[in-house]
């Protein structure tokens, strides 16, 4: 394979595992999968990560070691799901959810 091609190809796939990302997150259903308004959230996260929060005494650097920290958080619960999901569908007695009231 050409080089040009192995770069494009390397491209092509960290920008699918970026989009997978914000679906992960929820923003394609919260904004109706406004472009415009995704594309102004991640301006205001850039801002952020370049000058900080108003009214927060955190810095950038601390600012993105908390997301980070939450991020981690998120592929381990996902993790543990799909582990349990291996293992088949979770019940409603696995849930602790045992009759209708309950439910409720």
């Amino acid at each position: 394979m050409r080089d040009w091609a192995k770069t494009r190809r390397e491209r092509t796939r960290h920008l699918i595992e970026l989009g997978g990302l914000v679906q992960k997150a929820g923003l394609v259903d919260l904004t109706d999968d406004d472009r415009a308004t995704m594309l102004g959230a991640f301006l205001d996260l850039a801002d952020q990560l370049r000058i900080g929060r108003e009214g927060d005494d955190r810095s950038p650097q601390q600012l993105a070691s908390g997301w980070r920290r939450r991020g981690l958080r998120a592929f381990d619960a996902d993790a543990a799901a799909m582990t349990q999901n291996e293992h088949g569908p979770i019940t409603e007695k696995e849930r602790g959810l045992s009759g209708k009231k309950e439910l409720e």
